[in-house]
């Protein structure tokens, strides 16, 4: 996949890099997994500066995302930040539950629906399409970027080394999947206010993503949220 190289620079900088580097579906022949380009870990505002500057943008523009943005974006909201932690597994930018990691992020793009595989920091296309209505959001429909969470309840480790003995209870697995789907979504947030972007988080079409994302019963849609550059 040939990829404008950017210039190494903070992020809010990088967003004023020529469209070129922009995710464009059709100039890609259709829908194929996208490789994200590595991620970066330095430059952008500091953590407090971007708490200070951390709001809702519900006036989003329809510009392109940088693949680089785009890439840095995911790994702030949930991506793999060391090889070892908790039950074995890798560790995230975000904490879960018995770090069950049950939160899964389709991206809708103009061209496609996507998931956010974390360890290859890649997305895989899930459907062919423009599903950015399904955000339920009138101002998302144009907005380049829509993240929705949907939590897949087969992740929680019912075994019998598993500590948490309630972690099997629906109730209990609610509270869970709801409070890990914040995390992620401040994360996004923050990367957002650090980078000059638009982020707003809110409720979603629960109904029509569960057939058209492919979901399997033991996935359930929860929020969208739309990332953009502001009007």
């Amino acid at each position: 996949m040939n990829r404008r190289k950017f210039i190494k620079t903070v992020p809010s900088m990088a967003m004023l890099a020529a469209s070129a580097g922009s995710l464009s579906i059709a100039s890609r022949g259709g829908i194929q997994p996208i490789v994200l380009p590595k991620p970066e870990k330095e430059g952008g505002k500091s953590v407090l500066a971007s708490l200070l500057e951390r709001k809702t943008t519900r006036t989003i523009s329809s510009k392109e995302l940088p693949e680089q943005i785009l890439s840095n974006l995911l790994w702030a909201g949930f991506g793999v930040n060391r090889n070892s932690a908790g039950f074995n597994k890798k560790g995230r930018t975000a904490p879960s539950a018995s770090n069950s990691q049950e939160i899964d992020l389709y991206v809708a793009l103009s061209g496609g629906v996507y998931i956010y595989e974390a360890e290859a920091h890649q997305l895989l296309p899930i459907a062919e399409g423009d599903f950015r209505v399904r955000s339920g959001r009138r101002s998302a429909v144009t907005a380049p970027v829509n993240i929705f969470y949907i939590a897949d309840l087969s992740r929680y480790d019912l075994g019998p080394t598993q500590p948490d003995r309630s972690i099997g209870e629906p109730e209990v697995q609610k509270s869970y999947y709801f409070t890990d789907t914040g995390f992620i979504a401040q994360n996004i947030y923050l990367y957002a206010a650090s980078a000059g972007l638009a982020a707003w988080f809110h409720n979603c079409d629960k109904e029509n993503t569960v057939k058209e994302f492919k979901l399997k019963p033991s996935q359930r849609v929860l929020f969208a949220q739309t990332v953009g550059y502001p009007e």
